[in-house]
């Protein structure tokens, strides 16, 4: 059993870069066919298995391989690494995805790889492709909280500033954005769109990188009848703000009792709070001031749908080219596709649709093989500094961020199950649950748990790819799951 208060990752690092030039025996066909490499194991798994490197009981269909210099090179297999690695040719760098490092001079013919980009504002589908088959491919769900959080740090700013600096001047004409400028959770967005892409080239050398883009017109997707100069008139024309439009729209009735109240005093409720869902009539419905107090008090539930939006919609739009014009200045041959075309050859190709499958259509693929194995990856934020917490900021949040070794976010492992701690108590228990939502234990002692992995921005799990459409539709059961059950 691991100590805990060592952070032991299982990856060695005490081993020293090597330049050197390379040898051409290691870049055939997908690689790593080295002629009179011998062992003594016949057992092709055998440097994938938990007991040696990474402490997991699980194979991969694939190893990234990197030179001597930890430039990409084309990804080998498992029994081909696992040679290297007893033969002390190699060593390992990363544990997810499985990676290692040449520890001598090897040639450096590479096959072409394309990268097919299916961007989102919520998720993301990456897929890289040979001639012959699929060697990586990824789902990512993004952060979904940073409006929120930058809403709710905005309050607490504006409050000080009342509280404790009220007699500072006033300052104006120095509020000019800078040219390009973005809304910080769109440029966080964007900027995780980048990384993921940075990420995939230090695996394998990509030669091309093809991205879907998308122009949404917001007026036609609420009106499909919608043309000429009626995209000039509104639904709030003649209205002189939204208030006024939604009292006329609900005709000046409370949508909650419809009038029995005989409240004279209406009133405009968000529907969905106003630091996430902003001030669109869509998110504005008319109630009366008796109905308002006690939706705002939570003694009434009001039985309406929620408003959809179009935030994604909004986001492909404006990062569209941005996205591409970016990856083209950092040196990269980028080529530009579009959903219709890439929904056309999906169908075509009798594929299920999810996004790694687009983006498997969108880097060109038809008839390469798949990869049996695909990573499913979660953004989550780095650090929380918050000093208070709770609904009215009125605990003093004084969880330190190491408990007995370990904190939230790391990869451990419980009873053979690989999964992430997302909860931490002072006292030594943990909260444990897969990528998918999957709880594993509301409660583990630390003395059962081994690190795997330290926390990370990015939490990458390795997913089969028959299970990789029911993991994404889902959220699935809440149940504490068998002991010992993958």
């Amino acid at each position: 059993m691991q100590q805990l208060e060592e952070r032991n990752t299982y990856t060695p690092t005490d081993i020293p870069h090597v330049s050197g030039n390379c040898d051409l025996s290691l870049n055939r066909e997908e690689t790593l066919s080295v002629a009179g490499l011998k062992t003594s194991s016949n057992n092709s798994d055998a440097a994938l298995i938990a007991t040696e490197h990474a402490k997991q009981n699980m194979s991969v269909s694939a190893v990234y391989v990197l030179n001597m210099r930890g430039q990409p090179l084309m990804p080998t297999t498992p029994r081909k690494a696992q040679n290297l690695l007893k033969e002390d040719k190699a060593k390992v760098v990363k544990r997810t995805p499985f990676t290692i490092q040449l520890k001598y001079a090897t040639g450096e013919v590479k096959q072409e790889i394309a990268l097919g980009i299916d961007s989102g504002y919520q998720n993301i589908g990456i897929s890289a492709i040979t001639e012959k088959k699929e060697v990586y491919s990824a789902e990512v769900k993004l952060r979904t909280d940073m409006v929120k959080l930058n809403s709710e740090r905005r309050q607490y700013r504006r409050a000080r500033r009342s509280r404790k600096t009220w007699c500072r001047p006033p300052r104006f004409l120095n509020r000019k954005n800078p040219e390009g400028w973005l809304a910080p959770s769109i440029q966080n967005k964007l900027d995780s769109h980048i990384k993921l892409i940075n990420k995939v080239k230090q695996l394998l050398p990509i030669t091309t990188i093809a991205i879907e883009v998308a122009a949404f017109d917001i007026q036609k997707l609420k009106n499909p009848e919608i043309s000429g100069t009626e995209y000039q008139n509104g639904v709030q024309k003649d209205s002189w703000n939204a208030r006024e439009y939604v009292l006329h729209r609900d005709n000046h009735t409370c949508q909650a009792c419809k009038g029995k109240s005989k409240d004279p005093i209406l009133e405009t409720h968000h529907i969905v709070s106003r630091q996430i869902g902003g001030d669109a009539p869509d998110n504005l419905l008319t109630l009366c001031e008796t109905c308002h107090d006690k939706v705002t008090k939570g003694k009434l539930k009001l039985d309406i749908q929620l408003p959809t939006g179009f935030k994604p919609e909004t986001f492909m739009s404006i990062v569209r080219w941005k996205l591409v014009n970016m990856l083209k200045d950092a040196g990269n041959v980028v080529i530009h596709t579009y959903g219709y075309i890439t929904k056309f050859d999906r169908i075509a190709l009798g594929l299920e649709k999810s996004h790694s499958t687009d983006a498997f259509v969108i880097a060109g693929g038809t008839i390469q093989k798949r990869s049996s194995l695909s990573f499913l990856i979660q953004q989550v934020r780095k650090c929380n500094r918050k000093l208070f917490k709770g609904d009215r900021s009125h605990i003093k949040n004084t969880a330190p961020r190491f408990i007995l070794g370990f904190q939230r976010f790391d990869k451990v492992l419980w009873n053979n199950i690989e999964c992430f701690v997302f909860g931490r108590r002072k006292t030594g228990y943990f909260e444990l649950r897969k990528l998918d939502g999957t709880k594993i234990h509301a409660s583990a002692k630390a003395k059962e748990l081994v690190l795997l992995e330290t926390s990370k921005t990015l939490l990458i799990s390795n997913l089969r790819r028959g299970t990789l459409l029911h993991t994404l539709k889902s959220v699935v059961s809440a149940t504490l799951a068998p002991h010992g059950v993958l």
